[in-house]
């Protein structure tokens, strides 16, 4: 009867669970530490657009200036609107409303639109939402021009108190309290990653999420006050309070609100940025969650 001697055999350790929040969190602190990466791709985003363009990037400014002055002076003709007063209102609101708008529709394809760098270069996922994101602030600077434009135009009425037609506050005007218009975008910012990610994982496993949220972006536009003032709601008779309430249920007014108020030296009712603080834990919950779970298969699906 032969015996046959056990040998040792080494442990293999089991394989790490890529499903876990410390990975996704992971993935994300190494987006962040490859900005050098995601800068230098969103600069040659914009330098590839406007290629062989004799102005390039000045055809941003140029329209974002001809549409916010058409709307200013169609709706306040309409509205019965000031224009020294309007004009600066529609063009702010309609400039943070492109941020928004870009980030959303470009966000559901941030990993479509990768696939080849996703498939071929071992990067963070969140390195692609962070250069989508940063074409998008890019973009902001630039319309940021135009702002600069209109407030050497209006200054005068900017810089004194004023009302707007319906309003039943008086607004300051433009002071120091401009600045708070830098946090504010910082956190427009932060929320434009947490979409991304959400937005552009459902939309690469379900191809039928961007034309839909394509075929809704232009009814949410009329929806949020940007060619139109909230304050034009109390001009109808009857109960206004459920009236305003169209304006405070639609979550991007709040984003909106942040970042245009203190440009315009409007009063700002503080609701606004717990809106979008809560926005902002809740967005990020579900970012993480979706990261934690989908992160590994996004290059099976692209």
């Amino acid at each position: 009867m032969q015996h046959t001697s056990t040998v040792d055999r080494p442990v293999v350790p089991p394989a790490p669970d890529s499903r876990t929040f410390a990975r996704a969190i992971g993935d994300v602190r190494d987006a962040w530490r490859q900005r050098e990466l995601w800068g230098h791709l969103g600069w040659q985003d914009i330098k590839q657009r406007y290629r062989r363009s004799v102005i390039g990037p000045l055809w941003i400014t140029i329209s974002m200036g001809t549409t916010a002055l058409a709307l200013g002076l169609l709706y306040s003709t309409l509205l019965g609107q000031e224009l020294p007063t309007f004009l600066p209102y529609v063009t702010v609101g309609f400039i943070v409303w492109n941020f928004i708008l870009g980030v959303v529709t470009e966000g559901t394809e941030v990993f479509i639109a990768n696939e080849g760098l996703i498939k071929h270069l071992p990067a963070p996922m969140t390195v692609h939402v962070l250069r989508m994101v940063w074409r998008q602030v890019l973009f902001f600077a630039h319309n940021l021009v135009v702002y600069i434009v209109v407030l050497a135009v209006f200054f005068p009425a900017l810089t004194s108190e004023y009302q707007m037609e319906g309003d039943v506050v008086t607004h300051p005007g433009i002071s120091w309290s401009v600045l708070l218009a830098i946090p504010a975008f910082l956190l427009l910012v932060v929320n434009a990653v947490w979409v991304a990610v959400v937005f552009g994982i459902i939309s690469t496993r379900f191809r039928d999420i961007p034309p839909v949220i394509h075929s809704f972006i232009n009814l949410i536009f009329f929806m949020t006050p940007i060619v139109w003032h909230v304050g034009v709601l109390n001009k109808f008779d009857g109960d206004t309070s459920w009236k305003i309430l169209i304006a405070e249920f639609n979550p991007l007014y709040h984003f909106l609100e942040i970042v245009r108020a203190p440009l315009l030296g409007q009063v700002q009712d503080w609701h606004h940025w717990v809106v979008v603080g809560a926005f902002t834990v809740v967005g990020w919950a579900l970012a993480l969650v979706a990261l934690r779970n989908y992160r590994a298969r996004v290059s099976y699906w692209v």
